[in-house]
């Protein structure tokens, strides 16, 4: 499991190439852990066009919704703006599991208020909160 943690003003989409970096996941029998996943699932505060290339250029499938002021500009640039970027609505469905997550995670106050002033103590909070989310 991993988690990286910024402040509460910061914003998440510069934060997922490290998370990618550091996905390890092991394989069942020999091998290597893998270090790449299939397809992200992301919400429109990852579509940005420099992810997306971040995403091609790591053979990554990438579902993410196209947010509108970057639809506009596309239209806005008629021809030149190229095609919008293929979205699955059926493999975005799945987000909802994520999004449960948090919010089982959000039923612990220390996390949803976030009393731990350290990151260390925040982190380990996190991790107790998922362990007894998975032991149940």
């Amino acid at each position: 499991m991993r988690f990286l943690l910024t402040p509460g003003q910061a914003g998440d989409n510069p934060q997922l190439l490290p998370l990618l970096d550091g996905i390890s996941v092991a394989r069942i029998g020999p091998g290597r852990p893998r270090c790449r996943p299939e397809t992200v699932i992301a919400d429109k505060a990852y579509s940005h066009p420099s992810t997306r290339e971040a995403m091609r250029d790591r053979r990554i499938s990438f579902v993410s919704p196209e947010r509108d002021d970057q639809i506009a500009r596309r239209v806005a640039k008629g021809a030149r703006g190229g095609r919008p970027p293929a979205f699955d609505a059926e493999v975005y469905k799945q987000r909802n599991v994520v999004e449960r997550c948090f919010n089982r995670l959000k039923q612990f106050r220390d996390l949803a208020t976030r009393y731990a002033k350290r990151a260390a103590y925040y982190q380990a909070e996190l991790t107790i909160a998922a362990i007894v989310l998975w032991l149940r």
